[in-house]
């Protein structure tokens, strides 16, 4: 998909879309610990499962759809995610359509994730501390992603309090500025219009339905 956010992708490192994955807060230290502490807890964790894992991955490429299913998906906000990807468009959706293009687009983040957990190259990521989390509904994490040889990439995670839970989600992150979630947005618009929301799901399913192909890491 020839998106200006894909390309960015492309340019800096396919692992941005892991530290997406890897960007979230644990439910049972959210309501008490710096979020920006957790979100390095859990990619360690995540990064240990992927090693451990390996024989597994390079047998059943999908395994690492697995992985993010059990270890990431129940802390990211993929719902919240589907209606600001769908923005003004929401209106124009059938209302029985909605609960297929949330659960298509769960399963289509899955596979991104998955695609750049394949790509990991042992990528070193810097938090910016976090002071004041006092009566915050929301918040933008900043980090760097460094990796020798190359120039340091600025990325930011957007997390939201979930108001019952009071636990942290992340739901969107900006690479250099871009946003995942308006890139999406701008992709799936003009499709909206054209085809309708079924056209999207269809596109997603397709992606969803494919077996994980993991290319060589020649970086």
């Amino acid at each position: 998909m020839n998106t200006t956010f894909s390309k960015t992708i492309r340019n800096v490192s396919q692992s941005l879309l892991l530290i997406l994955a890897a960007a979230i807060a644990n439910p049972s230290y959210a309501a008490l610990n710096n979020p920006q502490v957790t979100l390095e807890k859990v990619t360690k964790a995540t990064f240990q499962r992927i090693e451990l894992d390996q024989e597994s991955i390079k047998s059943n490429p999908d395994h690492l759809r697995a992985i993010i299913e059990q270890e990431l998906m129940p802390y990211i906000d993929h719902k919240f995610a589907a209606f600001k990807v769908l923005g003004n468009q929401f209106r124009s959706v059938p209302k029985d359509k909605i609960p297929e293009f949330v659960g298509e687009f769960k399963q289509y983040l899955i596979s991104n994730f998955a695609l750049a957990l394949a790509g990991y190259g042992g990528q070193e990521l810097l938090f910016e501390p976090v002071n004041d989390l006092q009566n915050q509904k929301s918040m933008t994490i900043k980090a760097i992603i460094r990796e020798a040889g190359r120039p340091d990439i600025n990325i930011s995670f957007k997390l939201r309090r979930i108001k019952n839970t009071q636990e942290w989600k992340t739901y969107d992150l900006v690479a250099e500025g871009i946003s995942l979630l308006s890139s999406k947005r701008s992709e799936f618009a003009s499709i909206i219009r054209q085809e309708g929301i079924q056209a999207v799901i269809d596109v997603m399913r397709t992606k969803n339905n494919k077996p994980l192909h993991i290319a060589s890491n020649n970086n």
